[in-house]
């Protein structure tokens, strides 16, 4: 395998553009796959990102664009995929293309639906990638402030340390800094739980709850992310770290958080239904509560914020009357 080789974004949306931005800040050239021809047909004639992050300007002679998957798959060594996991099998269920003797990097932060298995495991029981050729992107990093460039922090996790340390030197400039981990399974239900808190965030934001209020909320918000983690993957991790607590604390908190818009709708009185169709990016955590909740029915952690949010989104109960009862089981 030609390491990392010919690098591929895999995806068309604002984390797609962000990550394709970063890499092209460390390396010469990228393969950039887009399911729609028109939307690179436009690309190519504006410069940028029709549809997303449309202030960032690329330079096309740096970039061969795809729409066909087999096709970049087949001219491409490292693969980073962002597509809402929601679409990945979608993508996936027409590659004829084999997958294990690429790399694969996961910056997806959800579950694949139906199956309810990371991402990382997909890729390894379907795909039969090796656990040592796949990494995962996580941390506090919104696509929006790439952009601007301002200063963001990733982890990098990888069971091959010397493979993360290449992966490193690729993902670090003058805005981004990364660190690195072994915790792939970890960061990846980390990930998925932060997209459910921070709906919950968003809710409670909507329904006039205060500061104060979203204070506690997040501290147990992460006691519980810690509980089902530990549950799932049992290794020795600090929750505090940033790839944790710090997404967590981003995505409920900041005006670019899809998930905490989504809720912040639901908390003013929007039905889902009506909040999903007036979204114009996926919010992951919608898909993450439904997958969550059902791995759940085997560990059997104590999660009432997820059980809330559920609830909410799935049985149709009553937002005030719900997050009226959660608030008492807070300290």
């Amino acid at each position: 395998m030609n390491f990392p080789g010919k690098i591929a974004i895999m995806g068309g949306g604002s984390w797609a553009t962000a990550l394709a931005k970063i890499v092209l800040s460390t390396q010469d050239s990228i393969h950039w796959y887009m399911r729609r021809p028109d939307l690179i047909k436009e690309f190519e004639q504006e410069g940028h990102n029709p549809a997303y992050l449309t202030s960032v300007p690329f330079d096309l002679n740096r970039i061969k664009f795809y729409s066909d998957i087999n096709q970049v798959i087949e001219e491409s060594d490292t693969l980073i995929f962002a597509t809402p996991s929601p679409f990945l099998k979608q993508h996936l269920s027409k590659v004829s293309t084999p997958l294990h003797g690429k790399f694969i990097i996961s910056a997806i932060k959800g579950l694949v639906p139906d199956e309810n298995m990371l991402i990382s495991d997909y890729f390894t029981e379907y795909y039969q990638v090796p656990r040592d050729n796949i990494a995962v992107i996580g941390g506090p990093c919104h696509a929006e402030e790439i952009a601007l460039e301002r200063l963001s922090y990733i982890t990098l996790a990888c069971t091959d340390t010397a493979k993360a340390e290449t992966l490193s030197a690729m993902f670090a400039n003058s805005y981004l800094r990364n660190s690195l981990s072994q915790d792939l399974a970890g960061i990846e239900y980390a990930a998925v739980l932060k997209n459910v808190y921070s709906i919950v965030s968003g809710v409670c934001h909507g329904m006039k709850y205060g500061d104060n209020f979203q204070a506690v909320f997040l501290t147990n918000a992460i006691k519980e992310m810690r509980r089902f983690v530990d549950a799932v993957h049992g290794i020795n991790r600090d929750i505090t770290d940033s790839v944790y607590l710090g997404d967590l604390l981003v995505t409920a908190y900041s005006r670019f958080s899809r998930n905490r818009t989504f809720g912040t709708m639901i908390g003013k009185g929007y039905s889902v239904r009506t909040a999903q169709l007036e979204m114009e990016m996926i919010a992951e955590g919608y898909y993450g509560t439904k997958c969550i909740h059902e791995i759940n029915e085997k560990y059997r952690v104590n999660m009432p914020i997820l059980d809330a949010l559920y609830g909410i989104l799935y049985a149709k109960k009553s937002p005030p009357t719900v997050i009226r009862q959660l608030t008492k089981t807070f300290q």
